[in-house]
């Protein structure tokens, strides 16, 4: 059964029981969805989800705001909400959803989530972000990574450089393409890029079991350890291989070096991935991706959601028609074969996904079984916003100069999330 037909039934049948129903519950066609999905790759991505909600009859109303981190979006996001004027649905991060579902103001899902047994297919590390007291009212379209490296192959041939399996011969690599004068790290000068960047290499320096311990348990041990400095240690190391021009620089416009050659490598999540398909290069014979050397059997994740606001009763309908549309293994597919990204539901085959896809799949899979898929400090998995916030802080000062030594950004780093809690 169609979704509208069904909730247009279960509103006949309310109305036989003597029940409220709004006059026009089935008569609105249409979502209006906030987002920050304004890059070449994630506007392709995002068509295929307007497309299929276009069969269904349902226009889309666009609320698009530019910004690669989502911050801009989700200040515009609190205005709306705050003047009594929610979208339809906004993408949302981990805890911005938990912390509009604990102020009462999403909508509850359960009817659906019940219906097509979500529990079952999502991986429980997600449902932590989309369920509340056991309600469903936000729901992932993808799993996103972070720990990736992305290079173009015909650089990387011509100066024979082969894939690092651990943070020196990254260094190595680097050398290469410096040496060959090539920009051998492709990078945006923005907070959020650089703690992205810096995850990695705190996984890579520490291994899965110490950035849990620093980065979701907070271990006061742990944020001050002599791993820590070697982590920013290392982050220090990197600095010499970007390009004077790179502070302030968009992601995508990094992503961009590496698909022209300009740049041999971008560390960056797989939405990377979406620059380079629309771009129309082809993984193995374009460019190349490996998990960041050190990384390998991890999965630093954060999955783009959907929030679903209370709204008026005659946009329910389409509300969860918008719901039904992102969780259908058709749209997961569809939509995360563009934008590089790996589908939410583990029952989707990766058959319409190339070799980063299908490596991205198998990775999440065998992460969530050996308890290596953790969520990304940066983008609001392992910590609320404003710990998030005050390391990518900390993360950008040191990058850019302003914290001088590792042992003066380990003790930043301690002091402002103390100050964050």
């Amino acid at each position: 059964m169609k979704l509208r037909n069904f909730y247009l039934a279960s509103a006949m049948a309310a109305s036989a029981l003597g029940l409220a129903v709004p006059a026009h519950a089935a008569d609105v066609k249409q979502v209006q969805v906030l987002h920050w999905w304004t890059s070449g790759g994630e506007a392709a991505a995002l068509a295929t989800l307007k497309s299929y909600l276009a069969k269904e009859g349902y226009a889309w109303k666009d609320v698009p705001i530019a910004g690669g981190g989502g911050a801009a979006a989700m200040t515009t996001l609190k205005a709306m909400v705050a003047a009594g004027n929610p979208p339809t649905a906004s993408q949302i991060l981990g805890y911005y959803a938990l912390d509009y579902a604990k102020a009462g103001k999403l909508n509850d899902l359960n009817v659906l989530a019940t219906k097509e047994h979500w529990d079952k297919v999502i991986p429980k590390a997600l449902q932590k972000f989309t369920t509340t007291n056991g309600k469903w009212d936000a729901i992932p379209i993808n799993i996103h990574s972070v720990n990736w490296l992305w290079i173009n192959k015909a650089v990387m041939d011509k100066i024979g450089g082969t894939e690092p399996k651990n943070f020196d011969e990254f260094i190595a690599l680097l050398d290469k393409a410096k040496k060959a004068g090539v920009i051998p790290l492709a990078l945006g000068g923005q907070p959020w890029q650089e703690g992205t960047m810096f995850d990695s290499v705190v996984m890579s320096t520490g291994g899965p079991a110490f950035y849990k311990k620093a980065f979701v348990d907070l271990d006061p041990t742990a944020l001050k350890s002599a791993t820590m400095k070697k982590a920013f240690d290392n982050l220090a190391k990197l600095r010499a291989y970007v390009d004077p021009n790179y502070a302030g620089r968009d992601w995508n416009l990094a992503t961009a070096m590496v698909i022209k050659g300009d740049a041999l490598v971008q560390v960056m999540g797989d939405w990377a991935k979406g620059e380079f398909t629309v771009a129309h290069k082809v993984a193995g014979k374009d460019f190349l991706c490996y998990r960041f050397p050190g990384t390998e059997g991890t999965v630093i994740y954060n999955t783009d959601m959907f929030a679903m606001f209370q709204v008026p009763a005659d946009l329910r309908g389409a509300q969860l028609a918008l719901a039904d549309a992102v969780m259908s293994p058709a749209v997961q597919s569809a939509f995360n074969v563009i934008k590089g990204s790996v589908p939410a539901r583990m029952d989707v085959p990766d058959t319409a996904f190339d070799m980063c896809g299908k490596k991205g799949i198998a990775d999440v899979k065998k992460a969530d079984a050996a308890g290596t898929f953790v969520g990304s400090m940066t983008q609001n998995y392992a910590q609320p916003p404003a710990i998030a916030t005050a390391y990518t802080d900390v993360v950008t000062k040191f990058f850019h100069g302003e914290i001088k030594t590792s042992d003066a950004a380990v003790a930043e780093l301690s002091k402002a999330i103390d100050a964050a809690k």
